[in-house]
């Protein structure tokens, strides 16, 4: 099926779409969109090439997640994990990389790449400021 019928089929009624009252733009918890928007960019029911990011389980690191074309038609393997725990900087350029070498959807590598950091940075540890204090004199 094109990518348009589907859309057409997914855009009024799909159980991934959530909305809400005074709310024009509509969000999707469709596990492999980026950005949680419901459009036909970001929507990776209907896209064979789909990926997504979302923090790892030990709460280290991300998970970074895509469609393998090779399970089409298998729902349970359709996706791939690969964990991404080794710091910061070997994550981005790791997702940089597998959307450059795998030559996957080049318009998600920002987005992706904005959704690690945001994980990344929920991660750190928070450190208390420290309060000025006036000297006693």
């Amino acid at each position: 099926m094109s990518m348009d019928l589907q859309w057409m089929v997914l855009r009024n009624c799909s159980s991934y779409l959530v909305k809400k009252r005074n709310i024009k733009k509509f969000f999707s918890m469709d596990p492999l969109n980026l950005k949680n928007v419901h459009s036909p960019r970001y929507c990776g029911q209907i896209h064979k090439k789909a990926m997504a990011v979302e923090p790892h389980p030990s709460g280290k690191g991300v998970m970074l997640l895509y469609k393998k074309n090779k399970y089409q038609n298998r729902p349970a393997r359709n996706i791939a994990r690969v964990p991404l725990t080794k710091g910061a900087r070997r994550t981005m350029t790791t997702t940089k990389k597998f959307v450059r070498s795998n030559r996957y959807r080049r318009d998600l590598k920002m987005a992706s790449l904005r959704r690690a950091s945001a994980i990344l940075r929920s991660q750190r540890p928070i450190t208390p400021k420290r309060s000025l204090r006036k000297k006693p004199e």
